[in-house]
């Protein structure tokens, strides 16, 4: 017994430091004043006291703003390995990057990034040169890094190119003309783009989309009406001709236009949200009007190219998981369809490139290519370097090569050359990087949900790792607007696993992984399959010893910020640690707010009816946080400028954690200024965001070093 006792005593001690360790950090939340407004929905009162935090324009929401994130990096600043965290992810993140290479008239371009470039810079060869030049650098359009390259478009000859721009993360754009020969802007800048292409028509001019743009506060975009207009070369933009959209039987919420490769068509999607299409067309080459492809907009349906009059459709239109189909414009609606790659048991994508088709297939969130002609006969399986995820496989009709990516959770994307005659094909690039994938491996499970439906789930980590309950395990997921999670490297990934962390990502309802019918199964009145499914892979990992609630983390962004949402306030036992990022969290006003009116198809709306009101109440996780309970340590991530999600969802959301959590787990926000959604944060932004997430997620899972502080001491010597 005395024996035992030093070591009884040395064990308290050792949990007695852990806890202060945590402890000793002092969280005075800011606090958060509240107004008296009430919405009433079908007779039901549901107080709002934090809805002054929508107007993303005022003084206080901006003061609100940096208190919270002066307590959040306080807290942040305690965490002792946070830097090196920061410097680990650096040195992993410092290697050259390149995306496939594209033809355009006389240059070949690809963009490329050295390592910690904010920026992706655009570089090119013209035919016959032995040098590359740079063609565009986006580190050069604001002194900050956080205005980013967003799209280029080059005319068919290839001697202009459009390319528009995101300023500090927002969906508006600005377009700029240039000369591609000579790089020299060409007078035509034009503000305001949003969700919109450039589609030109020759080098005169070319077609793109809009909405009127707001009067001050983002929450005053009228989002209903997208307007396409034309803009001719060396006119204002105020002269420019609209060419659908402006009347009221014209009103739909997308309308994108592209216009065939041989410039003899221009055809017109019109969306009123997320799902489903109405497809019109027109020759280019009268004035004639638009006539019907397809009239409802019940399915997701776009022309892949045409030879002559035969036009090449993919759609879902009587096929869930989507087939090619041809017919003729003088008769070109759904009666008249033809199959070419008819639909079948697996969900299809199509592309094409040389004179071939590149079939798609997804099986298991897994792909598979097949090569077909024109009339839909098999030319042969593309034979993929392993089992994972490409992209690619588009291009133009005359080209003899096309490009593709290969990836998955533990391989980092290499680019292959394709000869489109032969099927060969030969690794084009692959990075030279600071990992070796061979100590990383990936396995398939399936496990059953909340009403015994099969869902398969990807798990990663370092091979060696013993499943005793105490590995730490992010679970990631989405679910949801048809958007398949297939597997792809990330190098902030490998940071978490060569700390013997897990990641696993499961593919649940909502996603398009299975097709429409998998997608329409968590939607609307049967989100909380979405919700049961994540659950139930929390509970898989657990039940198998992957994990344990105190190493488990959950995390998802934007739709996936829902998720976490309403996942952390279901089953705050669930889970260490929720990381909800731009996350759509008020489900009762989230299509009050800009771009929110267009995922009605996903959520349903708090006004169409009683039940879809009392529906969305029920799992709203701004209106879920109950007082007094204790909830995981939380870290909200959002932009102040995001303007697609916008940032009053985590604000509200968090102010209610901070009044209502009791418990010893932080609850806290960072709020990334002059940001948006995602898209172009500069790579020096995201370094530190990373460092953050994983520090805080490490710490609160009781983490006083990092479990493999080895590979950080061998990476500093």
């Amino acid at each position: 017994m005395r024996k035992l006792i030093p070591l009884l005593a040395l064990l308290m001690f050792g949990a007695s430091c852990k806890k202060d360790k945590r402890q000793s950090i002092t969280l005075t939340y800011p606090e958060t004043a509240t107004v008296d407004t009430v919405d009433t929905y079908f007779g039901t009162e549901v107080p709002d006291p934090f809805r002054w935090l929508e107007d993303d324009m005022s003084d206080e929401t901006a003061e609100w703003v940096g208190r919270q994130n002066e307590v959040t990096f306080n807290y942040l600043n305690e965490i002792p390995y946070r830097e090196d965290l920061k410097n680990r992810l650096e040195k992993l993140w410092s290697y050259e990057k390149i995306t496939s290479p594209f033809k355009e008239g006389k240059y070949t371009y690809y963009h490329k990034n050295d390592g910690l470039q904010d920026q992706y810079v655009v570089y090119r060869r013209k035919d016959g040169a032995s040098e590359d030049e740079v063609f565009l650098d986006p580190n050069e359009f604001s002194e900050d890094g956080t205005t980013s390259l967003s799209g280029m478009y080059f005319t068919k000859d290839g001697s202009i190119m459009a390319y528009t721009i995101s300023e500090g993360g927002s969906d508006w754009r600005k377009a700029i003309v240039m000369d591609a020969e000579t790089k020299e802007v060409i007078g035509d800048t034009l503000v305001d783009l949003k969700f919109s292409g450039i589609s030109w028509y020759g080098n005169d001019g070319f077609y793109y989309s809009s909405y009127e743009k707001p009067d001050g506060s983002e929450l005053s975009a009228k989002t209903d009406q997208h307007i396409v207009y034309y803009h001719k070369l060396n006119t204002d933009q105020s002269a420019d001709e609209i060419i659908y959209g402006k009347k009221p039987e014209e009103k739909h919420r997308y309308i994108g236009t592209y216009i065939s490769d041989d410039q003899e068509f221009i055809f017109l999607s019109l969306s009123t949200s997320t799902s489903g299409n109405k497809l019109y067309f027109k020759s280019l080459n009268d004035d004639s009007l638009f006539k019907p492809i397809q009239e409802s907009d019940s399915a997701d349906t776009w022309v892949i190219d045409n030879e002559g009059p035969i036009l090449y459709i993919v759609t879902n239109y009587e096929a869930p998981n989507q087939r090619l189909v041809k017919t003729n414009i003088s008769y070109p609606t759904a009666e008249n369809w033809e199959d070419v790659i008819p639909e079948s048991e697996n969900v299809l994508s199509v592309r094409s490139a040389g004179g071939s088709f590149f079939a798609e297939y997804m099986i298991d969130a897994l792909s598979k290519v097949y090569q077909y002609d024109y009339e839909g006969n098999f030319i042969r399986e593309v034979k993929l370097p392993g089992i994972g995820t490409i992209w690619g496989f588009g291009d133009k009709k005359d080209v003899k090569e096309v490009y593709f990516v290969f990836t998955n959770y533990s391989l980092p994307s290499s680019i292959y050359k394709y000869q489109i005659e032969e099927g060969s094909y030969e690794k084009y690039w692959s990075p030279e990087i600071d990992y070796n994938p061979d100590n990383y491996e990936s396995h398939q499970v399936f496990y059953n949900s909340k009403d015994g439906t099969k869902v398969p789930m990807i798990i990663t980590h370092k091979k060696g790792v013993e499943y005793d309950g105490k590995n730490p395990t992010i679970l990631y997921g989405y679910g949801g607007f048809d958007i398949s999670i297939t597997p792809a490297f990330s190098i902030t990934n490998v940071i978490w696993m060569e700390q013997g962390g897990i990641y696993a990502v499961p593919n649940i309802r909502g996603g398009g992984e299975y097709g429409k019918i998998w997608h329409e199964a968590g939607i609307k009145t049967k989100k909380q399959n979405v919700f049961d499914d994540f659950i139930a892979a929390a509970e898989y990992l657990i039940e198998n010893n992957y994990t344990s609630s105190d190493y488990l983390a959950i995390r998802g962004g934007s739709n996936g910020g829902l998720l976490v949402g309403a996942t952390m306030t279901q089953r705050p036992d669930l889970m260490k640690v929720a990381l909800p990022a731009v996350g759509v969290l008020d489900m009762l006003r989230y299509h009050k707010f800009t771009a929110g009116a267009g995922w009605a198809y996903d959520y349903g709306t708090s006004e169409e009816s009683q039940e879809m009101f009392e529906y969305l109440l029920g799992y709203s996780p701004v209106h879920n946080v109950n007082q007094g309970t204790s909830y995981p340590a939380t870290l909200i991530t959002t932009g102040d400028h995001d303007d697609r999600v916008v940032p009053a969802h985590s604000f509200k959301f968090a102010a209610n954690l901070q009044k209502s959590h009791e418990g010893e787990s932080p609850t806290l926000i960072r709020i990334e200024t002059k940001a948006g959604h995602g898209a172009g944060t500069p790579v020096s932004k995201r370094i530190e965001q990373y460092a953050d997430i994983f520090g805080f997620t490490f710490f609160n899972m009781g983490y006083d070093e990092l479990p493999n502080q080895a590979v950080l001491k061998e990476f500093k010597e």
